[in-house]
């Protein structure tokens, strides 16, 4: 079987003879039932694919498709006028690059249907006049197919990068949000010569008008129907994989069970809308069945530039983000704000629908597998902890500790691993900043860990601690001082009652008061209470 790993061009794919996991239902409702498409998914989840299939079926190129779900549904193939853009290759970080790529589309099309170029006009000016010629020569209305529509956006997002637009700065973020702006108000202008338009990219992009010059498109980004139009599911990983799996059973050594439970474990858990139809990362789970281990494929090809940069101002507020309900509009609304990076994060593929509450109409959302979660928050404690490249046995020589209730260990680990994080990202500016700062490394390392319960600043009734872990037979409560007494963070802990609704668990419950040195960033201080 040969993986179209890397591959976007459906017409590669068929001809080459790489196995093609059929979704031609969907485009086929896609194209007869709307006409004016969003959709939103994370990257290398299938969206250039999808564009490429659906701009070879209007180009009526019926050989590509033959035997394929659509075969028996299309009686007509026509060839429409398809324009497709794509923002993939440039890097749009310098004031010229969106304006040169976009000349370089509506040129080249001028030149297809022999329009004469007026440059005075705008681009979305010059493009409705392009879209409108060639209706009238082919008798056909046009398709519009723009991907990853966002890039232009994202590649300068929180990067302060300036411009100076007649003799005026502005943020290069907001002339590109302006220059697609008009761009895009094409679809309105031309709309009669339009039969359909479909724009695929991370985000959604609403709140910055950046579709004010048309109407709006229909966002299948939550539909139920389209729900795994992208991205692999169960029963297609039966229909298509059973034998690659069972070549990986062969090399692992293991029961077919149990390793198609591996891979669910690491690469399922997407959720696109509420009827929780589990998604497989496609990238990462093609990978594992063309080298047959399974790794961390898709986080290997590097975290996006923007999350990083959003992320970097964040700070220690991470968990308050996971595990928690959300209406829709609260992670499907973009807002590019250091404070409010959930959408960010949930339409850029590292946290996903967990759950869905009726009666509330909210979303759970949390990390979608083992692969993005163990990858994200390691990526998140290298920025917080300053680059460490050894979290991961600092992880293991913590949760050995604790397995064992060996709290003298935990204790030297925990110490050894605050003296060597360096000065200055000890950088918060008052003791409650700094007491949070400790408390949130702990959090970070054994959320990477993911084998115990972590809860971090827990509120409960009287108060809210600092860190709890929960282990299967005991639960470790952990209260820090900086520059206090070990004594004293005991006595708040039996004061507020902040072990009390461990007891009832029948686990052996540790109350662990520490105190760190603010001159060191060291454990100063410890005391243990079981």
């Amino acid at each position: 079987m040969k993986f179209p790993i890397g591959i976007q061009s459906f017409e590669q794919i068929i001809a080459d003879g790489y196995v093609y996991v059929d979704k031609t239902d969907l485009v086929y409702s896609l194209a007869t039932e709307g006409k004016v498409y969003f959709l939103s998914r994370p990257r290398r989840f299938g969206k250039s694919l999808l564009v490429s299939t659906l701009k070879n079926y209007f180009l009526g190129r019926k050989e590509l498709f033959k035997g394929l779900k659509i075969d028996s549904l299309e009686k007509e193939w026509k060839t429409y006028p398809v324009f497709h853009i794509d923002f993939n290759s440039d890097v749009f970080a310098k004031t010229e690059t969106l304006e040169n790529t976009l000349e370089l589309y509506v040129s080249n099309w001028e030149m297809q249907y022999n329009v004469a170029a007026n440059k005075k006009l705008s681009f979305g000016r010059r493009f409705a006049k392009v879209l409108n010629v060639a209706h009238e020569q082919t008798g056909l209305r046009c398709v519009v197919l723009i991907d990853e529509y966002d890039k232009p956006l994202l590649d300068v997002m929180e990067t302060g990068l300036k411009t100076v637009v007649d003799g005026n700065e502005m943020s290069l973020e907001q002339y590109n949000r302006e220059v697609l702006k008009g761009f895009y108000s094409t679809f309105k202008l031309a709309d009669s010569d339009l039969q359909f338009v479909f724009l695929t990219g991370v985000t959604k992009f609403s709140q910055l008008s950046v579709f004010s010059g048309f109407n709006q498109p229909s966002d299948i980004s939550m539909v139920p129907q389209y729900e795994a139009i992208c991205g692999i599911t169960d029963e297609e990983i039966d229909a298509y994989f059973c034998e690659s799996i069972r070549k990986m059973v062969e090399t692992a050594g293991c029961s077919y069970e149990d390793e198609r439970e591996a891979l669910r474990r690491q690469y399922d858990g997407y959720h696109f809308s509420r009827h929780l139809k589990g998604v497989y990362n496609p990238f990462s789970l093609l990978n594992a069945l063309r080298f047959e281990m399974i790794e961390n494929y898709w986080f290997r090809t590097g975290t996006p530039s923007y999350l990083v940069r959003l992320l970097d101002g964040f700070g220690d507020k991470l968990n308050e983000l996971i595990g928690n309900y959300y209406v829709q509009s609260q992670f499907e609304d973009y807002r590019a704000d250091t404070q409010q990076p959930l959408p960010m994060i949930y339409q850029s593929g590292y946290l996903t629908i967990k759950e869905y509450d009726s009666s509330m109409c909210t979303f759970k959302l949390d990390f979608p597998n083992d692969e993005v979660k163990n990858g994200f928050v390691t990526m998140v404690a290298n920025s917080y902890l300053g680059g460490r490249e050894d979290t991961g046995s600092v992880v293991r020589n913590l949760i050995v500790s604790l397995k064992r209730r060996d709290l003298d260990a935990f204790r030297s680990c925990f110490d050894t691993f605050l003296a060597s994080i360096p000065y200055d990202v000890r950088r918060k500016a008052n003791e409650r900043e700094r007491e949070r700062d400790f408390t949130y490394t702990l959090y970070l390392i054994f959320r990477i860990a993911s084998c115990y319960t972590t809860y971090i600043e827990k509120r409960q009734s009287f108060g809210r601690l600092d860190c709890a872990i929960v282990t299967d037979d005991s639960a470790f409560v952990f209260e820090f001082k900086l520059d206090g007494s070990a004594a004293e963070a005991i006595a708040q802990i039996n004061e507020m009652g902040y072990a009390d609704e461990f007891l009832s668990t029948n686990r052996k419950v540790y109350k662990i008061g520490i105190s760190i040195s603010s001159e060191t960033g060291r454990v100063a201080d410890w005391l243990v209470e079981e």
